[in-house]
């Protein structure tokens, strides 16, 4: 068996990443079109798109404006999007429900989490596949959370869901490792974004104590001792969508600071 050149690099290919206006999706955008990539930026606010686009790399990227909400406008923006190419990466990632316990939320929340979610996640994989196929080549990649593997208390509906996406992920993985086409699961713990902030904050208003000390109680539980920056799931992803981690398919990878080895 010859040896095999290690390529982190992505020139050539075509990334969708959702959610890419802020957070851990605006990092993967950056990173990937540092690596090579033509990218495009999937996010609801336009003026959020544009300072995303703004802060590209290289050149030929483009967006797609779509509310996550609305299952029929993430279909035709999808569609729209493979009528002017084929799709080599698909990175599924939507903000989080609202935090809660599982047993006080109505059913109806957990209906439109899973088309938020599940549903779009399914409908951007099959609009993109016959290109994938064709090409024999892609890379779907679910930006989910370590509650996959253990429960957060406070997030009910989130656990349900991202648990859902997961097994979903793995099962076309199964599907789809034929083709050329790899279907992964990065798993973020606690990440410095504005969604982190904001369940500390609501956090502490239950508890009666501030912000500070709520992400102090989260630091404890993580062996690393720090909170995750976003740049550091984009560098797992971009390992995952390279020709790198072309033999890596199906697996659940928390990006966490050892937090689930814990327990």
């Amino acid at each position: 068996m010859s040896p095999m050149n290690i390529d982190f690099r992505l020139d050539g290919r075509t990334a969708v990443v959702c959610g890419a206006t802020g957070g851990i999706g605006q990092a993967i955008a950056i990173a990937f079109a540092d690596a090579g990539a033509r990218v495009t930026v999937v996010g609801r606010d336009p003026d959020r798109i544009a300072q995303t686009l703004s802060g590209l790399s290289g050149a030929g990227h483009d967006a797609l404006e779509a509310n996550f909400s609305d299952v029929g406008a993430v279909k035709a923006a999808a569609e729209l999007r493979a009528r002017s190419g084929n799709v080599d990466i698909l990175i599924n990632n939507t903000g989080g429900p609202a935090a809660g316990p599982a047993s006080a939320s109505d059913p109806q929340v957990f209906l439109e989490a899973f088309q938020m979610h599940l549903v779009n996640a399914q409908t951007m994989l099959q609009t993109f596949l016959p290109g994938m196929k064709e090409n024999s080549f892609g890379r779907v990649i679910n930006i989910i959370s370590t509650s996959v593997i253990t429960p957060i208390p406070g997030l009910g509906v989130s656990n349900t869901i991202r648990g859902a996406v997961a097994n979903w992920g793995r099962t076309v993985a199964a599907e789809l490792g034929p083709f050329g086409i790899t279907v992964n699961n990065v798993l973020p713990g606690f990440t410095a974004t504005a969604r982190l902030q904001s369940l500390f904050e609501g956090k502490a208003k239950r508890l009666g104590k501030t912000p500070e000390e709520v992400e102090a109680d989260a630091i404890s539980t993580i062996p690393a001792g720090r909170i995750g920056h976003v740049e550091e799931l984009a560098a797992a992803a971009l390992f995952l969508a390279s020709p790198a981690g072309g033999y890596v398919n199906g697996v659940n990878l928390p990006v966490d600071g050892g937090r689930v080895c814990k327990g």
